[in-house]
């Protein structure tokens, strides 16, 4: 049944989406487990937090999971486990990026181009603790493009914090329709007493991404198996780290629209890097209903003349309706 409070949440991220400027953000990970089935995430990332102003500029998401969600109809679109426990969610995912000299009035060529996206996501997250799976599927739906806002909200901030006026979103990548499928699969490799080790795998396709990654995630510490028989939520308290390699089919943040090719400048597609290597490391704490990780991500550079790049995020959850 609908309560107020999910009500309320949800017309919240309702509302959100039209302010918001998504695809870096990951949350299906099992190191980012929430150890509920009705819980609110929000996440928030941005380079400034490893002291640059340039490239992914910033994120946010605010993910949402609550049982109601299983009457969501395009959950018939999703990869689901018959008769296993599986977890409903939406999230509104906002991502931006700028090239080094956000001061410049000009378009700046060999630099990335200024772009916007936000998405609606519908996922579900699928568990089999005999085999020691977890398998997430997504479906986004959502706009890139100067109807995202990316300017305005960033030019926003830094009024806010008195910081240089980016001056060139005038060259963005123009706006267009978003829609992606994504896939992930992680199984569990190794379950020590302080130490657990998974491989990953993912498969994204739409007109915002379409790319795949492989690797693999080791988390050590006071951690809880996400497979474990046990429904306590004891104190916990773990570092994670997560190297990747990404094979990149088109990234329309870079190469402009699939249906609108009007961008006054884009990323040709021979200089685009076909494979990246990423690493996200960080630190988590749970305890009792709440969730707070803070973590960094390092990626070298996705065409030929860009750079490598950092950033930062910070992530909080609580759950809903929980006694403790």
């Amino acid at each position: 049944m609908f309560t107020k409070e999910s009500l309320f949440i949800f017309f919240l991220l309702l509302l959100i989406s039209n302010i918001s400027s998504a695809q870096k953000i990951e949350h299906v990970n099992a190191f980012r487990n929430m150890d509920s089935d009705h819980y609110f995430r929000i996440n928030y990332e941005n380079d400034l937090f490893v002291s640059t102003d340039r490239n992914y500029t910033q994120g946010y998401s605010f993910e949402f999971v609550a049982p109601w969600l299983n009457k969501n109809p395009i959950n018939y679109l999703l990869v689901r486990f018959v008769n296993e426990h599986n977890k409903y969610g939406l999230t509104i995912e906002g991502i931006g990026f700028t090239p080094k000299d956000i001061g410049s009035p000009e378009i700046q060529i060999g630099d990335r181009p200024y772009s916007s996206a936000t998405v609606i996501k519908s996922f579900v997250i699928a568990t089999n603790s005999v085999k020691r799976i977890r398998l997430s599927s997504a479906l986004s739906i959502g706009m890139i493009g100067q109807s995202t806002l990316g300017k305005e909200t960033q030019v926003a901030i830094h009024k806010l914090t008195d910081s240089t006026i980016p001056n060139g979103w005038k060259h963005q990548i123009r706006n267009d329709f978003v829609l992606n499928y994504q896939v992930n699969f992680e199984k569990e490799l190794l379950n020590l007493k302080y130490a657990v080790l998974n491989g990953d795998a993912k498969i994204e396709l739409g007109t915002l991404f379409t790319n795949a990654a492989l690797g693999c995630n080791l988390v050590v510490g006071k951690y809880r198996s996400i497979y474990a028989e046990s429904a306590a939520k004891p104190f916990q308290l773990y570092l994670f780290i997560q190297p990747l390699i990404n094979f990149i089919g088109y990234d329309a943040n870079l190469q402009g629209g699939v249906l609108n090719v009007k961008s006054p400048y884009t990323i040709a597609d021979e200089d685009i890097n076909r494979s990246t290597f990423q690493c996200n490391y960080g630190l988590i704490m749970k305890f009792r209903k709440y969730y707070f990780e803070f973590s960094q991500t390092y990626l070298t550079k996705e065409f030929e003349s860009g750079t490598n790049v950092r950033w930062g995020s910070i992530r909080f959850a609580w759950f809903l309706n929980e006694k403790n």
